[in-house]
């Protein structure tokens, strides 16, 4: 089969990309074949969401392993099934909506007086649960917010404070290398970077061409760190 595995030799894991590169692992139905590339319904609370698979089989695997994660005795969400067109018109309705209500929220926010900032919005694909992205220096009370935007959207509503490395992953841009921010690309996981991995590296210690952004020191730093580790040992003593 040139369009991938039988069911009978699939891994029954997949991995399930939201937006913004949003990833979890979900249990396959073994009803019929799935491959990559589908969009499926999948179990959320409450009701039902859309997603897209995005890796299955041996790489979903070797992802499960190194995150630690273990199929015999983690609990996984199930895929419902591969998305009806009702679903993906439903799907392509809250998605619709989603830039109404990052404006509408901002002025209820300000309106309320609150400390915060809110970066992005992502309706379920039933289109009955909204989750909120924000970011804020200190604690915000969101009892009167949450009262207003349940009234003003009729949906179910999540807040979820996110970082500034989070927050520059939903914007996106470009980086100083041309090309897209890595965090918004494809970086579904924060590693911490520390400037150490500079020193290492043997790059200049100037703030502004190490941070990205966000603010905050780049992902990149990370990622020849090692081998300069390795590489460092072979180098002359410099401080003669």
């Amino acid at each position: 089969d040139v369009h991938g595995p039988r069911q009978a030799d699939q891994f029954m894991i997949a991995e399930i990309r939201f937006k913004n590169n949003r990833k979890d692992y979900f249990q396959l139905p073994g009803d019929m074949d799935y491959y990559t590339g589908d969009i499926v319904a999948v179990e959320a609370s409450p009701g039902h969401d859309i997603g897209i698979i995005s890796a299955m089989g041996e790489v979903v695997k070797m992802q499960l392993k190194r995150k630690k994660i273990h199929t015999r005795t983690d609990e996984f969400k199930k895929v419902y099934r591969k998305a009806r067109v009702s679903d993906v018109e439903k799907w392509a309705s809250a998605i619709h909506n989603e830039d109404n209500a990052i404006l509408k929220t901002r002025q209820i926010s300000n309106r309320l007086g609150l400390n915060m900032k809110v970066n992005d919005v992502e309706y379920q694909g039933d289109n009955t649960k909204a989750i909120f992205y924000y970011t804020a220096e200190e604690r915000v009370d969101f009892r009167e917010l949450i009262k207003i935007l349940a009234e003003e959207f009729h949906v179910r509503i999540e807040m979820k404070q996110i970082g500034v490395r989070q927050e520059a992953g939903r914007l996106g841009g470009l980086g100083t290398c041309g090309r897209a921010l890595c965090c918004s690309s494809w970086i579904n996981d924060f590693r911490a970077v520390t400037t150490n991995a500079a020193r290492v590296q043997q790059l200049s210690m100037n703030p502004q061409k190490l941070a990205g952004q966000c603010g905050k020191l780049k992902c990149c730093l990370n990622y020849e760190y090692d081998t300069y580790v390795d590489a460092v040992k072979e180098f002359p003593e410099t401080d003669i």
